[in-house]
């Protein structure tokens, strides 16, 4: 751990945005929120950097930063053995943000989240998840700072993924599958289908609710928001001075996308380079086929809820009430994007791509075999679109470097690679 390249203020891409992102509605008056309104739900601090649009650099706490350098800065891998597999001129770097005690980059917005929480006084903390890298990483963050966690996991992820949910319970969380009988929202649904297998959707609804109805309880989230985004820029503003180490320079940056957390906190800070120095870089988000909202989806105004309890956001999106496909990477199977991203695709700063399951699977199997470590299935899309682009310069004979967001390994997703291994795994048709 080099605690040298570990930033002490996040870069928040909104001051640098020609085309800001557009405000968050309240959906009964369709006026613009405030931070105050939004504090409502989430720290107050939050709020305040969520819709922060004028600061480029935001302050880490000090007490977040000691945390951070329990596992930070993460490393930056050169993957020889891959490019050697693969057989391309193109040099491939990735990020490797599992090596922390959760095994993914949702710890690097947990801890602030909890901290900011503690800070006003609030005792309790609650959230969705969907493969549970989220629930896990806000129970260990909730027991650093002492705070009480309830998390509800999407039910098929947890069936899929029974030990994150044990992991939860281990830092001292309660967890109910979602959709559940345990709040407003989750009888509806239910009533709606029986067998409603759950969706982030549904369990954002049930997460909101708890937080709104309970005395001293704030909710947090681990993707999609501004702020959460920000939280993670920590990953590229290492990853800009390790590839400075290295003495290269990205022209493909890559990662998965869900809501948007990894990819923004990979590429932004790259990007402020782009937005104020023209410089050209190829930003590709890779979502699953099954749950495409960046390839499919339209620009509007949305919610990010199944229950319609949250602001209106302006994003790309399926429609709040999309089922997704049961596919394994849990944490992708999201109707919307975030807001910063959204308008980024929309102003043709960034591309995406969609990985069928198979695909992104063939490509994680690859990549345990050459580079020794078993990637999450969310980070196996990223993998496959860094193949993709890998034989592209194959073709050109460019020797392209590429660099990609191993966002998470996938020792607790066996099962799933067992499905692959099997044979039992299909390409769910997105049905839009």
């Amino acid at each position: 751990m080099d605690e040298s390249e570990l930033p002490r203020q996040w870069y928040n891409i909104q001051a640098d945005m020609i085309n800001k992102p557009l405000p968050l509605l309240n959906p009964a008056t369709k006026e613009p929120l405030t931070a105050e309104d939004l504090a409502h739900i989430f720290a107050a601090e939050c709020a305040k950097q969520e819709l922060d649009q004028e600061h480029a650099w935001i302050d880490i706490p000090e007490e977040v930063l000691e945390r951070y350098k329990y596992y930070r800065s993460t490393p930056l891998v050169r993957a020889y053995a891959l490019e050697k597999a693969l057989g391309t001129p193109a040099h491939i770097y990735f990020k490797n943000e599992s090596v922390n005690p959760l095994g993914s980059h949702k710890i690097n917005s947990a801890l602030p989240q909890c901290y900011y929480c503690k800070q006003e006084g609030t005792t309790n903390v609650t959230t969705e998840t969907g493969a549970g890298q989220w629930g896990a990483a806000l129970s260990y963050a909730a027991k650093a700072f002492g705070l009480e966690c309830a998390v509800y996991q999407v039910k098929i992820s947890m069936q899929q993924k029974p030990y994150r949910s044990s992991i939860m319970r281990t830092f001292g969380a309660t967890v109910e599958g979602s959709p559940s009988m345990s709040t407003r929202a989750g009888k509806d649904i239910i009533t709606r289908d029986p067998l409603h297998p759950g969706s982030l959707g549904t369990a954002i609804s049930e997460a909101v609710e708890l937080a709104t109805t309970t005395p001293n309880c704030k909710y947090t989230l681990g993707s999609v928001m501004s702020h959460v985004s920000l939280h993670q820029t920590v990953i590229g503003l290492e990853a800009e001075k390790q590839m400075e180490k290295a003495g290269e320079y990205p022209d493909t940056i890559i990662a998965c996308f869900g809501g948007g957390s990894n990819f923004g906190g990979l590429a932004f800070p790259f990007m402020r380079h782009t937005l104020k120095e023209g410089k050209k870089i190829d930003f590709i988000a890779a979502e699953p086929s099954s749950c495409p909202k960046l390839t499919h989806g339209k620009f509007e105004y949305d919610f990010g809820d199944e229950a319609g309890y949250t602001p209106l956001l302006p994003m790309y999106t399926l429609g709040h009430e999309f089922k997704p496909a049961n596919i394994h990477a849990g944490g992708l199977r999201y109707h919307g994007a975030g807001t910063i991203v959204s308008q980024l695709l929309k102003d043709g700063y960034m591309r995406a791509v969609d990985i069928p399951q198979t695909e992104s699977f063939a490509a994680g199997l690859l990549f345990a075999q050459t580079e020794s470590i078993i990637p999450a299935p969310e980070s196996c899309h990223a993998i496959a679109a860094t193949i993709r682009e890998a034989k592209k310069c194959i073709e050109t004979g460019e020797e392209k470097v590429i660099l990609f967001n191993l966002s998470g390994h996938g020792l607790i997703d066996m099962t799933a690679y067992d499905s692959y291994l099997n044979g039992d795994l299909t390409d769910p048709e997105f049905k839009g």
